[in-house]
């Protein structure tokens, strides 16, 4: 296990983006001020004892704790430098906003529907005129499937 200084060391010598910030009972915090979010906080009290937390929430490959956090306690310096990397380059990145799902259905007979997305629920149009409502997609493509339609256009990547 890296002890206190170990860390502190490794946190300020690999990351001079992050500023230092000391906290009670002589933990510290690291910020990176340059946050596209409100978070800033990277490594959350660096306690003495060699005990931390690192923001990782969001961030595939970890297990959070219910605040975003991830204990850094028996972290090696790899994996400290990962962490702290990845967390970094998370509050450094914009999420892109996926586009909303819009597919065509049609049946046998050639009439059409339009599956769209839209706050979280599948809605079925027929032209301009709703036909349903649903509130997951399978729900709106089973609905689909019973009335004989079948996908011409679009999404699919949520079947």
């Amino acid at each position: 296990m890296l002890t206190f200084e170990q860390k502190q060391k490794i946190i300020e010598e690999t990351f001079p983006e992050l500023s230092k910030k000391e906290v009670s009972m002589k933990r510290l915090n690291y910020h990176y001020e340059e946050s596209l979010y409100e978070k800033t906080v990277v490594v959350q009290h660096l306690h003495p004892n060699g005990n931390g937390f690192v923001y990782v929430e969001g961030i595939e490959g970890y297990e959070p704790d219910g605040r975003g956090l991830v204990n850094i306690r028996e972290a090696t310096e790899e994996e400290l430098i990962q962490t702290i990397n990845d967390a970094i380059h998370a509050l450094s990145t914009e999420e892109e906003e996926e586009e909303p799902l819009e597919e065509i259905w049609q049946n046998a007979e050639g009439q059409k529907l339009t599956l769209l997305e839209e706050d979280g629920f599948f809605n079925v149009y027929h032209g301009y005129n709703l036909e349903d409502g649903f509130g997951d997609y399978e729900e709106a493509v089973d609905y689909l499937h019973g009335e004989k339609f079948e996908r011409i256009v679009g999404g699919g990547d949520k079947e």
